[in-house]
């Protein structure tokens, strides 16, 4: 079951949430949190999946809340939603662009829509509820989605994929930055000039009479022309590099001059005063290719492989140590139990001579069992190549749990995580066997 925080005082969004929550029961429990301490204090305890900040809130400081979110990357896990009393606030807020607020509503939007909210998240938690969770990156993983004209699935596919990529290690602060920015960009191409049949001519027109591009899509995504008509996103996230296709239903467009009439696309971009988003995602991305009616879009990411883990600021005051290839961190037997916080590298772990598993910086920790159990190593750990350690001491750690509770909770769902990997293990090779002896 995901825990739903709701950070407000106002009954019509308590309201909203709780009614949804009713018909989605065994899925989500809800907790409403009047005072901003106390929703702080509930982040750090329970880390909750979904956070519903409410900036129409007075008594509450939702700038101090997400700021908190911010500061410790182990409560990146899930997403916020974030509502605000009018769509100035919601525009504001929008162009900064936070990686960890997956959609912005208005009180009035947010009444409509949270019912339909959740059963998307739900429908794909996997891109959202996986912080710390995630198995080792492997092989190939393909999959797409299929959203309808509404600026609102829009950002959340968008903040699916994202936070996806970032939490499971596959792509830095920067590659978060330039794939959010470059499907937010095609998308609501896909979405205006695409689907809505929106003219490059008919939006200057529009915005130069002080319209509101989103009150023009509106207009045209209610006509039966429209209304059907489908986005297409098909990804495939690999080890190496990750792939992204968008496909509208539209008419397409000549791309090709478009690219070759920007002959100087940096003045072009400072110039106008929209269209910028084709040359600014082909600045981000790499290999954007069109197909020649102009209505799919494709390019591709490259995967950092075992990425640095970004280290929350209470360990930073501990050693961080260099490891070369082959080096030893600990050995089988050893009286020692300390705590390792992987920043960088791989570790192979053997027990008794033989290799067991390779833990990256998606494990987080190497040495939790001598940790809790107070006991002899029970394994040898040895550097693959060069990497990073910070090695804090168990008393050390204790007195940041007793400070930080949620570093204690992490550690235990992530300990939970690895036997539910094992056990599905055991079981793959349980059937394997049987199949044998048949």
């Amino acid at each position: 079951m995901k825990k739903i925080l709701v950070a407000s005082t106002s009954k019509d969004v308590c309201k909203a949430v709780y009614d949804a929550c009713e018909k989605y029961q065994e899925n989500f429990d809800s907790v409403i949190c009047t005072d901003t301490d106390e929703a702080i204090s509930y982040i750090d305890y329970e880390l909750p999946e979904i956070k519903v900040l409410d900036y129409s809130c007075e008594a509450i400081d939702c700038h101090r809340i997400l700021m908190t979110i911010n500061a410790d990357p182990w409560l990146h896990n899930g997403g916020i939603i974030a509502v605000v009393p009018n769509p100035k606030m919601a525009q504001e807020i929008e162009e900064k662009k936070d990686p960890n607020i997956i959609i912005v509503q208005t009180v009035y939007t947010f009444k409509e829509n949270f019912e339909r909210l959740l059963r998307i998240l739900w429908t794909n938690q996997k891109f959202l509820f996986n912080r710390g969770m995630q198995d080792q990156v492997g092989g190939q993983e393909k999959g797409g989605f299929v959203c309808g004209n509404d600026p609102m699935d829009i950002r959340l596919y968008t903040s699916f994929l994202v936070n996806y990529l970032y939490c499971t290690n596959r792509i830095s602060d920067d590659g978060r930055y330039c794939l959010q920015t470059t499907l937010m960009e095609l998308l609501t191409n896909a979405l205006e000039h695409g689907n809505c049949g929106i003219g490059y001519e008919e939006k200057t027109a529009w915005l130069e009479k002080g319209g509101n591009i989103l009150d023009l899509i509106n207009k045209k995504r209610n006509t039966p022309e429209v209304e059907n008509k489908k986005i297409y996103i098909n990804y495939t996230i690999g080890k190496e590099k990750s792939t992204f296709t968008i496909r509208d239903e539209g008419e397409g467009f000549d791309w090709r001059s478009r690219m070759e009439n920007a002959a100087d696309p940096a003045a072009a971009f400072l110039e106008e005063t929209h269209g910028r988003g084709m040359i600014l995602s082909n600045s981000l991305v790499s290999n954007m290719r069109y197909n020649d009616k102009g209505n799919e879009v494709s390019f591709d990411l490259e995967n950092i492989m075992d990425m640095s883990n970004n280290v929350p600021g209470i360990m930073v005051p501990f050693a961080t140590i260099t490891y070369q290839k082959h080096q030893i961190v600990c050995r089988q037997n050893e009286k020692s139990n300390d705590l390792y916080f992987i920043v960088s590298g791989r570790y192979g772990v053997y027990a008794n001579g033989k290799l067991i598993t390779v833990l990256t910086p998606a494990d987080m920790f190497i040495g939790e069992m001598a940790f809790l159990l107070n006991d002899r190593r029970s394994a040898t750990i040895m550097s693959a190549g060069e990497g990073k350690l910070i090695r804090i001491p168990k008393t050390s750690f204790v007195n940041l749990i007793r400070k930080n509770p949620h570093y204690g909770i992490f550690l235990s769902k992530l300990l939970a995580q690895r036997v539910i990997r094992q056990n599905r293990r055991t079981l793959e090779l349980s059937d394997e066997i049987k199949k044998l002896q048949a």
